[in-house]
């Protein structure tokens, strides 16, 4: 049996990765429920035959770009939250201004989810993806957030709860972040409720209690 042609291969790969970063921008512009492989491969400049000699079906591709792009996102805040321990933050609000700005607002991927978990709700076999996926970043947040607080002289007692809390923080808040994109006050406030949550699940490393 001959070996696969590396051209071929390599082509096939270009036209997967084009299919791909054209689901993100027709799921982003038309909606989860009003996406078709017509309107992926006119995106992609591509037709039918080749979207299906890449993918069985268009949920074999969402999946593969959901998972794709979550893990990007996911590799981007461990980088942002792995910057603030190689530059040593020691202090509170430098620290959680680090943590919340870690924390991607991307309209367009704000929208693809927002679809995708009330889609979610209604479907089990894409509610197990999208829970998994929010475990990942738990996962991600959990051991760097816990050796960032502990450099401020914090120690979180519950870090699931904590990392769970953030992540409530960042559901709530992100869209009103993103409908007023140049509105300071937003983000500020964003930040102020991020450094609450960060004090409500942590507790001074010397035993000390907080200050009211």
């Amino acid at each position: 049996m001959n070996a696969p042609d590396p051209t071929t291969k390599r082509k096939r790969g270009n036209t997967r990765r084009r299919l791909l970063d054209a689901a993100y921008e027709a799921y982003a512009v038309n909606g989860f429920g009003h996406t078709t492989v017509e309107k992926v491969v006119d995106q992609a400049g591509f037709t039918r035959g080749a979207f299906y000699s890449n993918f069985d079906s268009l949920e074999e591709l969402f999946l593969e770009m959901w998972a794709e792009r979550s893990a990007t996102i996911i590799a981007e805040i461990r980088a942002a939250l792995d910057r603030l321990i190689a530059d040593d933050v020691r202090d509170l609000s430098e620290v959680i201004r680090g943590i919340s700005d870690a924390l991607p607002l991307d309209e367009k991927w704000w929208g693809v989810t927002a679809e995708v978990t009330a889609h979610a709700l209604r479907t089990p076999g894409l509610r197990e993806v999208v829970a998994r996926r929010e475990e990942r970043v738990s996962e991600t947040l959990i051991p760097l957030a816990v050796e960032l607080l502990a450099r401020t002289g914090r120690r979180i007692p519950d870090p699931e709860s904590f990392s769970k809390a953030l992540i409530a923080v960042f559901d709530g808040t992100a869209p009103q972040a993103l409908l007023n994109p140049d509105d300071s006050k937003v983000l500020e406030r964003r930040r102020i409720l991020f450094e609450h949550v960060a004090l409500a699940y942590s507790v001074p490393e010397d035993g000390t209690a907080d200050q009211e």
